[in-house]
């Protein structure tokens, strides 16, 4: 239970990896803090944790609106009365090539993807400044480093959050906080399931372990960035692909 005591608001909590998240994190002994679009789903998942033995609670958020992400912040501070870790993992895509993407879908998936780190960290480093202790994991993308056609604003957004991650590193190491990224590759989630079968052939075809993540696998990485043993790991990318790129 080495987190116990410790706070972790995890965003984009409600499905897939960010609930396999919040679940690995709440093992360990974190009260966990879910932010989601759907409260609806972000409210099962935090009664279902409950029911494991979590203290969890949930909170309908739009991470791109600063508003929403200011008020979410501090109601986790009033109902917990701290925040250790944060989980930038709320993202969306919005596929297309780049002569026939509309801008309103290039700015959809920067402003969920993008944005919503730089907001929902800006955030965090208040409380976490205060406190002289933190941990900020924020979950990239193996297309931020091998790019993938027809996917240039996700590409992008997730290139940047490597970016931010190593400048919020750099400017926050001397008050305890740690930033940290982890950038997953084909990951078995409702999204990817929804690919068609060759694309899903063709991934599989280069990836050298020969299988697909599960996003159990993308919790253990998240999970020790947030460890106290990796107090001294900051503005670092940690690849969960199975070899796809190295």
């Amino acid at each position: 239970m080495e987190l116990k005591g410790q706070v972790a608001f995890v965003t984009g909590g409600a499905r897939g990896i960010g609930r396999s998240i919040a679940g690995e994190l709440a093992s360990k002994g974190a009260r966990i803090a879910l932010g989601d679009l759907n409260l609806e789903d972000a409210a099962a998942t935090a009664e279902a944790l409950r029911a494991g033995g979590a203290d969890c609670a949930a909170y309908g958020l739009d991470v791109s609106r600063a508003e929403d992400v200011e008020k979410a912040f501090e109601a986790v501070k009033n109902n917990f009365g701290r925040l250790d870790i944060l989980v930038n993992n709320a993202g969306i895509t919005r596929d297309g090539l780049l002569m026939r993407m509309k801008p309103e879908d290039w700015d959809m998936v920067i402003n969920v993807n993008l944005r919503s780190v730089f907001l929902c960290s800006r955030e965090a480093v208040k409380i976490m400044s205060r406190q002289r202790y933190g941990r900020i994991v924020s979950i990239a993308s193996v297309v931020a480093f091998m790019g993938n056609p027809g996917q240039v604003n996700y590409g992008a957004s997730k290139a940047g959050i490597v970016g931010l991650t190593k400048t919020i590193a750099k400017e926050y190491a001397g008050r305890g906080i740690t930033a940290n990224a982890v950038a997953p590759g084909f990951i078995v989630t409702a999204m990817t399931e929804k690919l068609p079968q060759e694309v899903r052939n063709q991934m599989m075809a280069a990836i050298p372990s020969g299988k697909f993540g599960t996003p159990e696998d993308v919790a253990h990485a998240v999970s020790f960035f947030c460890s106290p043993g990796a107090g001294y790991v900051t503005g670092q990318v940690m690849h969960v692909n199975g070899g796809m790129y190295m």
